[in-house]
């Protein structure tokens, strides 16, 4: 069989570094897209000499402006899959404020979630958001879940929320309307830089809590190679990797639980 093509948008990101070893470990092949070229040296040294497996595309995500420059990235990659791991929580309180992160992880993303749409031979959108990021409160959150989410959606990451809910609503759309495309929308707690455990809670799991980096490039790996879709939410816990998506394939877990997806649809479909 061919070896799947990966397009990682935000390469240089520090979820996407630790990722980059884990899609060149089942024999894909990764086009990590980065925008300054002094970065490339990052990618290569994840993947141990393995170059051949990596190709590396300087391309600002920030001058996408429309589906069709989007889609000009995806037709120079050619992939089978696309993972956003652009943004993140960094860009909350990064360089540029509110409009850039409107730019990048709201409008940036939602143009190559459409394009990607419009491409047949994609057949995975991988989307790391986070976990605060939905509308009304999880059917199996406490009221202090949602009151302490309802804080920071509405305070220091006011902007993040808007922009991560927005593009977090439309993949789901969007994939409602082809089903042949698989959308994943992974929804990490607070990322630490701390070694990963190994050892996670994937699914239904409490508003609040701490994940690190490493675990989440697992995690998505995992999730990649499988049949999941939907929503997940991800602290630490203790599953392994493997038996917590095993678990949310077999419970056919979909966090959007309690969401109003018609709406989305009608906003994005």
């Amino acid at each position: 069989m061919a070896s799947k093509r990966v397009l990682l948008l935000g390469g240089h990101g520090k979820v996407s570094l630790l990722l980059t070893p884990h899609l060149v470990a089942r024999s894909w092949h990764v086009t990590s897209v980065i925008r300054d070229a002094a970065q490339k040296d990052d990618i290569l040294s994840m993947v141990d000499g393995d170059h051949r497996s990596v190709d590396v595309m300087v391309s600002s995500l920030e001058d996408v402006k429309s589906k069709s420059d989007a889609q000009q990235v995806i037709d120079r990659s050619k992939p089978d899959y696309i993972v956003w791991s652009a943004g993140m929580l960094a860009r909350a309180g990064g360089k540029g404020g509110p409009a850039r992160t409107q730019s990048i992880d709201r409008d940036s993303c939602i143009h190559f979630i459409k394009a990607a749409a419009e491409t047949k031979s994609i057949s995975k959108f991988l989307l790391i958001s986070y976990i605060g990021s939905r509308r009304t409160k999880a059917p199996w959150w406490t009221d202090e879940d949602w009151k302490g989410t309802q804080e920071v959606n509405n305070g220091v990451l006011k902007h993040y929320y808007a922009a991560k809910l927005a593009a977090d609503e439309c993949l789901t759309a969007i994939a409602s309307g082809r089903k042949d495309l698989q959308a994943i929308i992974l929804r990490p707690g607070l990322l630490t830089d701390e070694k990963a455990t190994g050892k996670v809670r994937l699914g239904r799991t409490k508003a609040r809590g701490s994940i690190t980096r490493g675990d989440v490039a697992a995690v998505a790996a995992h999730l990649l190679d499988s049949g999941v879709k939907g929503w997940l939410d991800l602290l630490e816990g203790d599953e392994t990797v493997a038996d917590a998506v095993k678990r949310a394939i077999e419970d056919e877990v979909d966090c959007v639980e309690g969401e109003d997806v018609d709406s989305m649809i009608r906003r994005y479909a």
